[in-house]
């Protein structure tokens, strides 16, 4: 018998029983939990964030928890970062899958073993949540969900946008909501005032569009996160809704509906004007509407009764006629908005002209169409007896709106301007006006600047 043969065959009952105790020669991988969308998988050099929990097959003993560091696991797979089995086990994992691992010593820790943790030749298991894959190569990821028609107009860099948003991680887990803050998420955009997949993201979009906007950690958080609100290196979801946007430079915005043909008269400074009015926000949000109270607004444009933004939409309108009038806020009510008016909110109205009444200017109660009587005093004094009481000045003044000679201011009584305009001319208050008292208002303030 050959001396060597017993040694061979010791030599060969070690190798079978050693086999035996750890008989796997691949990693096994059993996914017992994979979600129904898996949009993407693991592949070689992603980065993955993970939770597992780490036993040995042998006596399933606990040797090691993300849970209980309470942090998940972050390593890029397939670069040698992790263990053998592990950079082949995470491999095609999708995000919010579950998987046991379980890996032989020599694509574990091999028969060094690791410290006085894991012993060695140990068959290792780790059962494994996914929570992120991202690449460094990753850019923001946006899908349209939906878009009013008609669009004719994107945000761009400089643009101040509100909108509404819901975020979450990948998991679905929510991390924060404009919604349940009751009020919309205020900025500009392309200015670096929000992350800067955000900032990306929000170029383009439309007044009313709905996005799903994805963003990679290193355009979002990065490595640090946001206190206990969203971990390192998290890939972001955010969906959101644009209510409106606008631009400091951005002007009045008028756009006519309807223009009657006949138009012999347009709606300017001192006017007075009755108007329906319909202001909502860009999103539809109905606001006011003179449509909630018994008769059409009234104001005397140029008087500052009325937000500049509206005032210009009402000037040059014909009785009849129907505009839509955009107005950014900072024609509106600005930064502190007013009453159910947000913040920065940019407003439409949707105007119709119902009544015009030509006006005079500020701080006269009667002005002449042309050139007015020569002298003035005897046109007035009918009767020729050198005065003029009230009901004589009362007939004059009457008979000039009448033949389109002259225009009360309107709004008012007439009766009650006109008792004005003679108590103002009868300086000696006996009841009448002789020619001495008569000074009309462009010589009395001639005086007042010669006295000045």
């Amino acid at each position: 018998m050959d001396p060597t043969k017993p040694l061979e065959l010791l030599i060969f009952v070690c190798a079978v029983t050693r086999i035996s105790s750890n008989p796997l020669v691949d990693i096994v991988v059993d996914r017992y939990h994979i979600p129904r969308v898996c949009p993407r998988e693991v592949q070689t050099e992603d980065f993955v964030r993970y939770h597992f929990n780490g036993t040995f097959y042998e006596n399933g003993k606990q040797f090691d928890s993300s849970h209980d560091r309470g942090k998940a696991f972050i390593s890029q797979v397939g670069l040698g970062r992790l263990i053998t089995g592990m950079d082949r086990g995470l491999l095609g994992m999708c995000v919010s899958e579950r998987r046991r691992i379980t890996v032989p010593p020599h694509l574990a820790y091999g028969s060094i073993g690791a410290g006085g943790v894991i012993p060695p030749d140990s068959v290792l298991v780790y059962d494994v949540h996914l929570l992120d894959i991202w690449n460094p190569e990753d850019k923001v990821q946006i899908r349209t969900l939906s878009k009013p028609a008609g669009c004719s107009r994107g945000a761009s860099a400089s643009d101040f946008v509100r909108y509404h948003y819901n975020g979450s991680l990948l998991t679905d887990e929510a991390f924060d909501s404009s919604y349940q803050r009751n009020g919309t998420y205020n900025t500009y955009i392309g200015m670096g005032h929000v992350i800067q997949g955000m900032d990306k993201a929000l170029q383009g979009l439309c007044m009313g569009e709905k996005r799903r906007i994805g963003i990679p950690p290193h355009l979002a958080y990065g490595e640090k996160g946001v206190g206990g609100l969203i971990p390192g290196s998290a890939v972001l979801i955010f969906h959101i809704h644009v209510i409106d946007f606008h631009n400091p430079k951005d002007s009045v915005q008028i756009r006519i509906t309807h223009k009657p043909r006949d138009c012999n008269a347009t709606s300017e400074a001192d006017d007075l004007i009755k108007y329906r009015y319909n202001c909502s926000l860009m999103d539809g949000t109905l606001l006011y509407s003179s449509d909630h109270y018994d008769s059409p607004s009234v104001t005397t444009l140029g008087a500052n009764k009325v937000i500049v933004g509206l005032e210009d939409g009402l000037r040059g309108m014909c009785v009849g006629e129907r505009r839509e009038v955009v107005v950014p806020p900072h024609w509106a009510h600005g930064e502190n908005g007013a009453g159910d008016v947000p913040r920065s909110a940019v407003l439409l109205f949707e105007l119709e002209l119902v009544e015009l009444q030509k006006g005079v200017p500020e701080g006269y109660m009667f002005v002449w169409l042309g050139d007015g009587p020569d002298p003035l005093f005897d046109a007035m004094d009918v009767n020729g007896d050198k005065e003029v009481p009230l009901e004589e000045f009362s007939e004059f003044i009457h008979r000039q709106v009448q033949e389109d000679k002259g225009r009360l201011r309107p709004g008012m009584e007439a009766s009650s301007i006109i008792k004005d305009m003679f108590d103002n001319q009868d300086r000696n208050k006996d009841g009448k006006i002789v020619e001495e008292e008569l000074m009309v208002k462009e010589v009395e303030d001639q005086v007042a600047r010669d006295e000045l």
